[in-house]
């Protein structure tokens, strides 16, 4: 049995010493929504000792998740709600690659835990879960190498979903302030 991670109430809400939401994201949010998710995050805040405590219990998340993954663990990612409008569907997905490369994962590694372990953990990756012949993919094609530089995970050039491509900018645009809304 594995131990828990450390949780904190205000680290699960948000880390104010952490970004923002990006410029492009902000405008795809309802302004209820956007507004919300602004004082959501001002309110877990609180002192800067908070901030710290807040910071430091998610660098004892990722010392766990290297730590799980160094005795054979298969770690598995993916955007949980956050309840305060912070993550985004499709860029919470990047955010979340990005930090396991802060936590000390390779890029590969990163991208292979937000892909394919989770098809070996449902007993699916023969179908899905990587691009390979036979397999079943809804992929997206990236201008740069994430393989190098995490970061190009947010150069999305097309969106492949159920075989037919889809122009990321057009689908932003289609949702921009549409997002929080119930």
């Amino acid at each position: 049995m594995w131990p828990s991670p450390p949780r904190c109430r205000s680290s699960r809400r948000s880390i104010p010493t952490r970004p923002l939401l990006s410029l492009k994201q902000q405008q795809l949010l309802t302004s209820d929504a956007l507004r919300n998710h602004l004082r959501l995050r001002a309110q877990a805040g609180g002192s800067p000792d908070r901030a710290k405590v807040a910071e430091s219990i998610l660098k004892q998340e990722m010392a766990f998740e290297r730590a799980f993954v160094a005795a054979g663990g298969l770690l598995m990612a993916g955007p949980d709600p956050t309840g305060n409008g912070g993550v985004l569907p499709g860029f919470g997905d990047q955010r979340g690659m990005e930090l396991l490369v802060e936590a000390g994962f390779t890029p590969v590694q990163a991208i292979q835990i937000a892909t394919s372990n989770g098809a070996k953990f449902q007993g699916q990756f023969e179908h899905i879960g990587s691009i390979a012949v036979g397999k079943q993919a809804d992929l997206v094609v990236l201008r740069g190498n994430p393989a190098e530089r995490i970061q190009d995970v947010e150069n999305v050039e097309l969106v492949f979903k159920d075989g037919v491509a889809y122009n990321p900018a057009k689908l932003i645009e289609d949702t921009r302030g549409w997002m929080g809304l119930q």
